[in-house]
């Protein structure tokens, strides 16, 4: 009989995480909000956004690659050594990439972006190289279904982040460097933490010897699936994020008006940020439910999982829409009132994105990687095609982001529709169907 600490206790020690991080993330703006100039603020919420870009927006790729290997290595009875191997130079590569990138596009980035402060350039570095680790040992923790661990990341990360923080701020002599570079530190402790979980190796399912099928962790395989991934998380994270490092400079000298818009984003993409975990947990059992071929199992947790986020998200945007604009002038300092109907309509856009939060392991359990780098595309283009529409450029980046998650998740919906369909088919109907179940 299963007790109620191995039922609940993963979902608690996540929880907990999570809750330790999404302080921290908060903790993080609304000191510097409070206690920074205008002009400053307003660049700290920039690079917070930048490092949910950049860092994230890679490796997250590469830790859900990773957990969907070795899930699979593990319930069809192989181990996952292998696969740490190939995922710890993979994660090596992309680190020397993506730092080369960023000092080429650093004279842009920093003058625009960061009011041309190149200590939070320097912090923007710092946390890609602390993502690298920790989204690499999250990747780990997870395929091999080790919440407890994976929970420990998330809170170590998230004190490592707030507590410099607050000292910051009591000391009398805030600084915008200072703060960005303790909160691009966090993640490398949250990396650490997680280290200590996977001193052992974890075991593979028991499973006859014969029935064993070809291993889909090889090193080429993994690169393929992550190659469509990192374009499709970057994507992702520019339509999550990008909008207010765009309208920053479209609203010239109205610094104020710039920070509240900052502000008012960062509050309404909370529940986001705190959702990424629950596809963690969510992509291992998709995957060990259709390396099995119970596509049934898959539709059903799928939709379990969309309800939950209608039962929260609903009245988390008609609380936006009412208390919204309140919350960002008392929680953030700001110092313009923006109005209800632009802060409801970002919470809006941001259930779409938790929706699309949950089609997207689907599609990975399902091998369907191609289509999620084609939906982010999609989503992508249409936000930036807004984003340049002449007139308000905080109406602009509204309709950018309405726009923009809706398409992604039509594209989403109606793929994973059509490949369980086809999956569940009759043989001979998947036969004629022509069904991939490679990355693509």
């Amino acid at each position: 009989m299963v007790s109620l600490r191995q039922r609940f206790g993963p979902a608690l020690y996540m929880g907990g995480g999570l809750a330790l991080v999404g302080a921290a993330g908060y903790g993080f703006v609304a000191l510097a909000g409070h206690t920074l100039p205008a002009a400053e603020a307003a660049a700290v919420a920039s690079l917070y956004l930048l490092v949910n870009i950049i860092g994230p927006g890679l490796f997250s790729a590469l830790e859900q690659e990773t957990s969907r290997a070795v899930s699979a290595e593990l319930v069809a009875g192989r181990g996952s050594g292998h696969v740490m191997r190939h995922a710890v130079l993979l994660a090596a590569g992309m680190l020397a990439a993506v730092v080369l990138v960023l000092l080429v596009v650093s004279p842009v980035l920093t003058g625009q972006a960061l009011a041309g402060r190149w200590g939070l350039f320097l912090a923007v570095l710092l946390s890609v190289a602390t993502s690298a680790a920790v989204y690499l040992v999250r990747g780990l923790l997870g395929g091999s279904q080790r919440f407890g661990g994976y929970g420990a990341t998330l809170a170590a990360e998230g004190v490592a982040r707030i507590l410099p923080c607050i000292a910051i701020a009591v000391s009398g002599a805030p600084n915008a460097v200072g703060y960005a570079l303790f909160f691009a530190a966090g993640s490398g402790f949250g990396a650490l933490a997680g280290v200590f979980w996977l001193r052992r190796p974890a075991q593979p399912a028991d499973v006859d010897p014969a029935e064993i099928e070809p291993s889909t962790g090889s090193r080429g395989q993994m690169a393929r699936g992550l190659s469509f991934l990192v374009g499709g998380t970057v994507l992702m994270l520019v339509v999550m994020n990008v909008a207010p490092v765009v309208v920053t400079p479209r609203l010239g000298e109205q610094a104020a008006t710039a920070a509240a818009f900052a502000s008012a984003f960062v509050l309404a993409r909370i529940p986001l940020f705190l959702f990424a975990p629950v596809q963690a947990m969510l992509l291992p059992a998709l995957t060990r439910a259709a390396s099995r071929g119970e596509y049934g199992e898959v539709r059903a947790k799928l939709r379990l999982i969309l309800l939950a986020v209608a039962a929260i998200g609903l009245p988390a945007v008609l609380v936006s829409f009412v208390v919204g604009p309140w919350a960002v002038q008392v929680l953030f300092g700001a110092e313009v009132r923006l109005s209800g109907v632009v802060v409801g309509l970002l919470g809006v856009s941001t259930i779409g994105l938790m929706v699309s939060q949950v089609l997207q392991p689907g599609l990975i359990a399902l091998g369907r990687h191609r289509v999620v780098t084609g939906a982010w595309l999609a989503g992508a283009v249409v936000l930036v095609a807004l984003l340049a529409l002449p007139g308000d450029p905080i109406r602009a980046g509204v309709l950018a982001q309405l726009a923009g998650a809706a398409l992604v998740v039509s594209i989403m919906l109606a793929a994973l529709g059509r490949t369980l369909r086809t999956r569940m088919a009759p043989s001979g109907e998947r036969a004629s169907a022509g069904v991939v179940t490679t990355s693509g």
